[in-house]
């Protein structure tokens, strides 16, 4: 009797849990997490052909006199080459390209936006470069509205070099061409009395016992100048992986094309002078002497480049 008034007792104290009860009281809800943010899926074919075709339109009288610069222009006859070097970078970095995370920023429009402002302005003031600097904004504003910014940081290289397509303005060559004018005659009338032949400069003539001789704009040096610093910034990048010697090489090409066409105007005196032979100073020699000296120019930017690999080298290389 008393084992069982103590068993009785326990029990109202303690009164039994069942499991049911302790597995909801120990049951928590599960918490909420937002899913995971996906990439933007790129846009469809049809957009893009009819975005080009848009592009096209607004753009075909600007591209159709860029390219007639281009093929009556020996100063930027390479302009035919920097869209195919872009569209090779582009082409040549597709995987990593496809492989970003597509976020399209509301700041393209605005990019977007002052390209157009900027094509509005180049044709009703009749000023071809606002008209073609305009499609690098507006190709800039584009890639920024449905790609984003990571997208628009991955292509800017493609997308600047384009830059060099663009003839210089009218009123910036004036003021670039001349001032190469006189330092090419600067420097072959210095030489050339060294090498025995009698020298009288005025400006940029330059006064010959036989003839004299005009540094005229073709032969400034400012058609082989745009040419070389194009083909250096692509040599760059075809053949260099550090940042700074693709920059080095491209400042390079502009003391190294003076130089070749102060060479240039030196070795003309001396042909006229020697070989008492005007006709050494005009026509087919004289074009092909400029494009022996662009060689060479080409082959000074790969002598820098293999000595900077020789005092330098790379981590691949070492």
């Amino acid at each position: 009797m008393i084992a069982d008034g103590i068993q009785f007792a326990y029990a109202r104290a303690f009164p039994p849990v069942e499991i049911k009860a302790v597995s909801q009281a120990l049951h928590v809800e599960p918490r909420v997490v937002a899913p995971p943010r996906t990439a933007s899926k790129g846009m469809p074919l049809s957009q893009i052909l009819a975005l080009g075709a848009l592009l096209l339109w607004l753009y075909s009288p600007t591209l159709f006199h860029l390219v007639r610069q281009w093929s009556h222009d020996s100063n930027f006859s390479h302009g035919f080459f920097v869209p195919l070097f872009s569209a090779f970078v582009i082409w040549q970095e597709r995987s990593r390209l496809s492989h970003l995370t597509l976020r399209p920023s509301s700041w393209g429009a605005l990019v977007l936006t002052a390209g157009l402002c900027l094509l509005v302005l180049g044709q009703l003031g009749a000023e071809i470069f606002l008209a073609r600097f305009s499609l690098l904004l507006v190709l800039a504003g584009l890639t920024i509205l449905f790609a984003g910014w990571e997208y628009f940081r991955a292509i800017l290289f493609p997308l600047a070099f384009l830059l060099m397509m663009i003839p210089i303005p009218a009123i910036v060559f004036n003021q670039i061409t001349f001032p190469l004018q006189l330092l090419a005659s600067r420097v072959a009338s210095a030489v050339l009395p060294w090498l025995g032949v009698p020298v009288l400069r005025e400006g940029n003539l330059i006064v010959l016992p036989g003839m004299t001789l005009e540094v005229a704009d073709a032969c400034s040096g400012i058609r082989s100048l745009m040419s070389l610093a194009t083909l250096a910034i692509i040599y760059g990048y075809l053949m260099e992986r550090r940042l700074w010697v693709r920059w080095l090489l491209a400042l390079a090409s502009l003391p190294v094309a003076v130089a070749a066409n102060s060479l240039r105007v030196v070795v003309t005196g001396l042909l006229v002078q020697y070989l008492n032979d005007p006709e050494k100073a005009q026509g087919f020699f004289h074009e092909f002497q400029g494009w022996l000296m662009f060689v060479a120019s080409l082959l000074m930017i790969y002598l820098l480049h293999k000595a900077l690999g020789l005092f330098w080298p790379s981590r691949e290389a070492s």
